[in-house]
């Protein structure tokens, strides 16, 4: 495996260090000892230089260490989890820029404390291997950190689709359709469209659509809606316009490489977001809506039916539009789905915003709280022969002054027999929110307190628990036993 120089240098420099340091020697004494300068040294140990071979061959015999074990990679047990994560590059590919950090100095910190860089590193792996994280789980949870830093609004896209729809002349205060999006493919950049090709193969029945960028050919599903075929033209239009050739080929994706794809597949996505559902349009009908006294339902479905888009692509808008433009930053976005007959519901999407509202995704096979309106949303579709169900609740978590406004739209999975979904997005009831949303008032929303997992919920009587508050009734278990030996050694002091 092909290491790049700066990772050699590195894993040179945390050698020569652990071998100082056992030899008690400073930096000047090493420098004594071997006639070499202290800040040419400093600079070995911090993996800025790579010395010579006359060099090396002075600090073994000085050092009384073998010249081959200077040079090899190998690291000790102590170390050796910092030289495996520089052999895999794992650096690379956590996307430090996104965070304006530079490699360079994450590079320093862990060459300044070895030891404490390693610990912590081994007990990032560990809790990983816990909870199965992924290569994917990791990368998706820096995407949503990324959002997040960003309040999930991106100007630089939104000032790409506006500068593509004048381009192109569409007409951002009418519907875009699949037919318009489908002609610039088409006559502009040179797409063929085949809805044939994936119909012939069983097990692509999950895919909506696949790329061949040799053919410039789009592979598409003739099962999906208009709706989903607009986001997908909408996206590969994002692909080009934007120039983005790193990139998934498959959407839902099969597999990624690195993270770059994963952000450009956001980016993509953004786009096709902002391009079907604008964001002026969506502003002014925002703003009426949320000047109405009363809830009404039917005024809020409305709005998202009349924008070519699925729930899941209105309600991701939603929490673009919300931080910036109405300053309703503290929020969060869900995506449950469920397998009929199946007694576990999977959180498979999630982001949160400015705060890290619950819930969560968990790994721990534990039972989501039923009394959610994201769960009861599904529950409802599953006892109606609709196509739809939707829900309203202000949850009101126990043990905890937090309530918050929670919409829930729940529909059939088009591409997955037996499966239901439901997109939720929350909002905390604050002084600011109740003076943005005027129908929050309204007596009709009823009031539910909820839990987090049937295993910590303290909630009595509970007419939905599917299991016992298991890891609660322990946690008081070991407080009962704090308590009774803090008792015996005062009583003994």
């Amino acid at each position: 495996m092909h290491i790049e120089d700066e990772y050699i240098r590195l894993i040179f420099g945390l050698k020569l260090k652990q071998i100082r340091t056992e030899k008690k020697l400073s930096l000047f004494g090493l420098a004594k000892l071997t006639g070499l300068s202290k800040s040419y040294l400093n600079e070995i140990e911090k993996g800025k230089k790579y010395p010579k071979t006359d060099k090396i061959a002075i600090l073994s015999e000085q050092l009384d260490v073998p010249y081959d074990h200077l040079v090899s990679l190998k690291l000790d047990k102590n170390l050796a989890p910092i030289g495996e994560i520089l052999k895999s590059k794992i650096l690379k590919e956590i996307p430090l820029e996104l965070f304006g950090i530079q490699e360079k100095n994450l590079i320093d910190i862990v060459a300044s404390a070895p030891a404490k860089v390693n610990a912590f590193i081994s007990t990032i792996i560990k809790i990983s291997q816990n909870y199965n994280l992924t290569r994917e789980s990791f990368f998706l949870a820096a995407l949503r950190s990324y959002q997040e830093a960003h309040n999930n609004y991106f100007d630089d896209i939104e000032d790409h689709v506006q500068n593509f729809a004048n381009s192109y002349h569409l007409n951002l205060e009418e519907n875009v359709s699949s037919k318009d999006l489908e002609e610039i493919l088409v006559e502009e950049f040179g797409y063929t469209i085949d809805r044939d090709e994936l119909g012939k193969h069983n097990n692509l029945m999950e895919l909506r659509n696949i790329y061949i960028p040799s053919k410039k050919t789009l592979l598409i599903s003739n099962d999906i809606s208009e709706a989903q075929k607009t986001f997908i033209y909408a996206k590969e239009l994002a692909y080009n316009h934007l120039k983005i050739t790193h990139r998934l080929y498959t959407f839902p994706w099969v597999k990624f490489d690195d993270f770059d794809k994963v952000l450009n597949n956001f980016i993509a996505s953004y786009f096709a977001g902002a391009l079907i559902i604008p964001k002026k349009t969506l502003v002014n009908r925002l703003n009426t809506f949320f000047d109405m006294e009363i809830w009404k339902t039917e005024e809020f479905i409305k709005i998202m039916d009349s924008y070519n888009c699925s729930e899941e692509s209105f309600y991701q808008r939603l929490t673009n539009i919300l931080p910036k433009f109405f300053h309703i930053k503290n929020l969060f976005f869900l995506r449950f789905t469920h397998k009929l007959g199946s007694p576990k519901f999977r959180l498979t999407k999630e982001l949160h915003i400015t705060q890290q509202q619950t819930p969560h995704a968990n790994r721990n096979n534990e039972h989501y709280c039923r009394r959610w309106v994201s769960i009861q949303s599904i529950k409802d579709l599953e006892k109606t022969n609709n196509t739809s169900s939707f829900g309203l609740q202000i949850s009101s978590y126990e043990n905890s002054n937090n309530e918050y406004l929670v919409l829930s739209s729940a529909t059939p999975d088009p591409f997955r027999k037996q499966l239901n979904r439901s997109i939720s997005i929350g909002f905390l009831i604050s002084p600011h929110l109740k003076k943005k949303l005027k129908f929050i008032s309204d007596s009709k929303i009823h009031t539910k307190e909820v839990g987090i997992t049937c295993e910590t919920c303290s909630l009595n009587n509970c007419e939905v628990r599917v299991a016992e508050p298991s890891r609660l009734e322990r946690q008081l278990e070991y407080e009962n036993i704090d308590k009774t030996v803090s008792e015996i050694l005062n009583n003994y002091s």
